[in-house]
């Protein structure tokens, strides 16, 4: 069982990798803040919690694999990255720059630690179903992890391969969608809604599991549960608050999907978010 002292540890890390990611998007003037922060405990309980990885051995073989497929929310893996040791964390201020491997979507060939290649929207399942289908081939102990925007479920590749991962029965496979409810647009659901989520994944062959997406004990939980199930592969439906951490971006989620925040507004983002680190 989690210790209450391992729950505060990776609390403190996801406001770090917040920092980072309010930092680095306001260095580069350019990225996507709301979906990188509504993500940060996702990806904070992944890489400091359950994934086994060694940041020195990126290629090691036994790896769990993570797959970003809302790849625009590049800063938020980047900052996981380089608070797990796979590159020194000066380098986040290169976001976006020529020359830079920050690339405002990620780009697997670029920096250590990254499975696949996303961005363009819908694909990273897939990827991760031919990951977990190779380990089962290969009878590999490793998991395969993949985290999805609300947004993205609208594209049709997902529920290929939704159907494919239930077909194949893919039970080391996990995926994960950052439910915070807004895409670039709009709220999800006013564009093309994608209720009842759940319903639709079990269809395909999924156990489904729900939990809050901002609740590091949740999070867990809902990680070993997934882990625990034989036979189907486990969708975890976190519901999250894009932008969460800033309240003025919590406030107009739409405004702060892809835009960076001035130099004021940074201010008063870290001024949050140091307020956060001291409750």
């Amino acid at each position: 069982m989690v210790t209450s002292e391992k729950i505060k540890e990776l609390e403190a890390i996801a406001i770090k990798l917040r920092k980072d990611i309010i930092q680095m998007i306001c260095a580069a003037a350019s990225g996507h803040p709301g979906g990188s922060l509504s993500a940060a405990d996702i990806l904070t309980v992944l890489y400091f919690y359950k994934l086994h990885h060694k940041p020195q051995e990126p290629g090691w073989p036994d790896r769990d694999r993570f797959v970003m497929s809302k790849g625009h929310a590049a800063p938020v893996l980047y900052a996981a990255l380089a608070e797990a040791g796979y590159f020194p964390k000066s380098y986040l201020k290169t976001l976006r720059q020529l020359g830079s491997s920050l690339q405002g979507h990620i780009d697997m060939l670029a920096l250590p630690g990254i499975e696949m290649s996303t961005g363009s929207l819908g694909q990273g399942l897939s990827a991760a179903n031919g990951m977990a289908l190779a380990g089962k081939l290969d009878n590999k102990a490793y998991r395969v992890y993949c985290l999805l925007g609300d947004g993205e479920c609208q594209e049709g590749q997902v529920w290929e391969a939704a159907m494919t991962a239930g077909h194949r029965k893919l039970d080391n496979l996990t995926a994960i969608i950052d439910n915070n409810k807004y895409q670039i647009d709009g709220a999800v659901a006013e564009i093309k809604g994608i209720e009842p989520i759940a319903d639709k994944f079990k269809a395909f062959g999924w156990n489904t599991i729900k939990c809050n997406g901002h609740d590091i004990k949740a999070l867990i939980s809902a990680l070993e549960e997934a882990e625990k199930v034989k036979g189907r592969p486990s969708m975890i439906i976190a519901d999250t608050i894009k932008g969460k951490g800033v309240p003025f971006m919590e406030a107009k989620p739409t405004d702060f999907h892809g835009k960076a925040p001035t130099k004021e507004e940074e201010a008063e983002a870290l001024k949050c978010l140091c307020e956060l680190e001291k409750k």
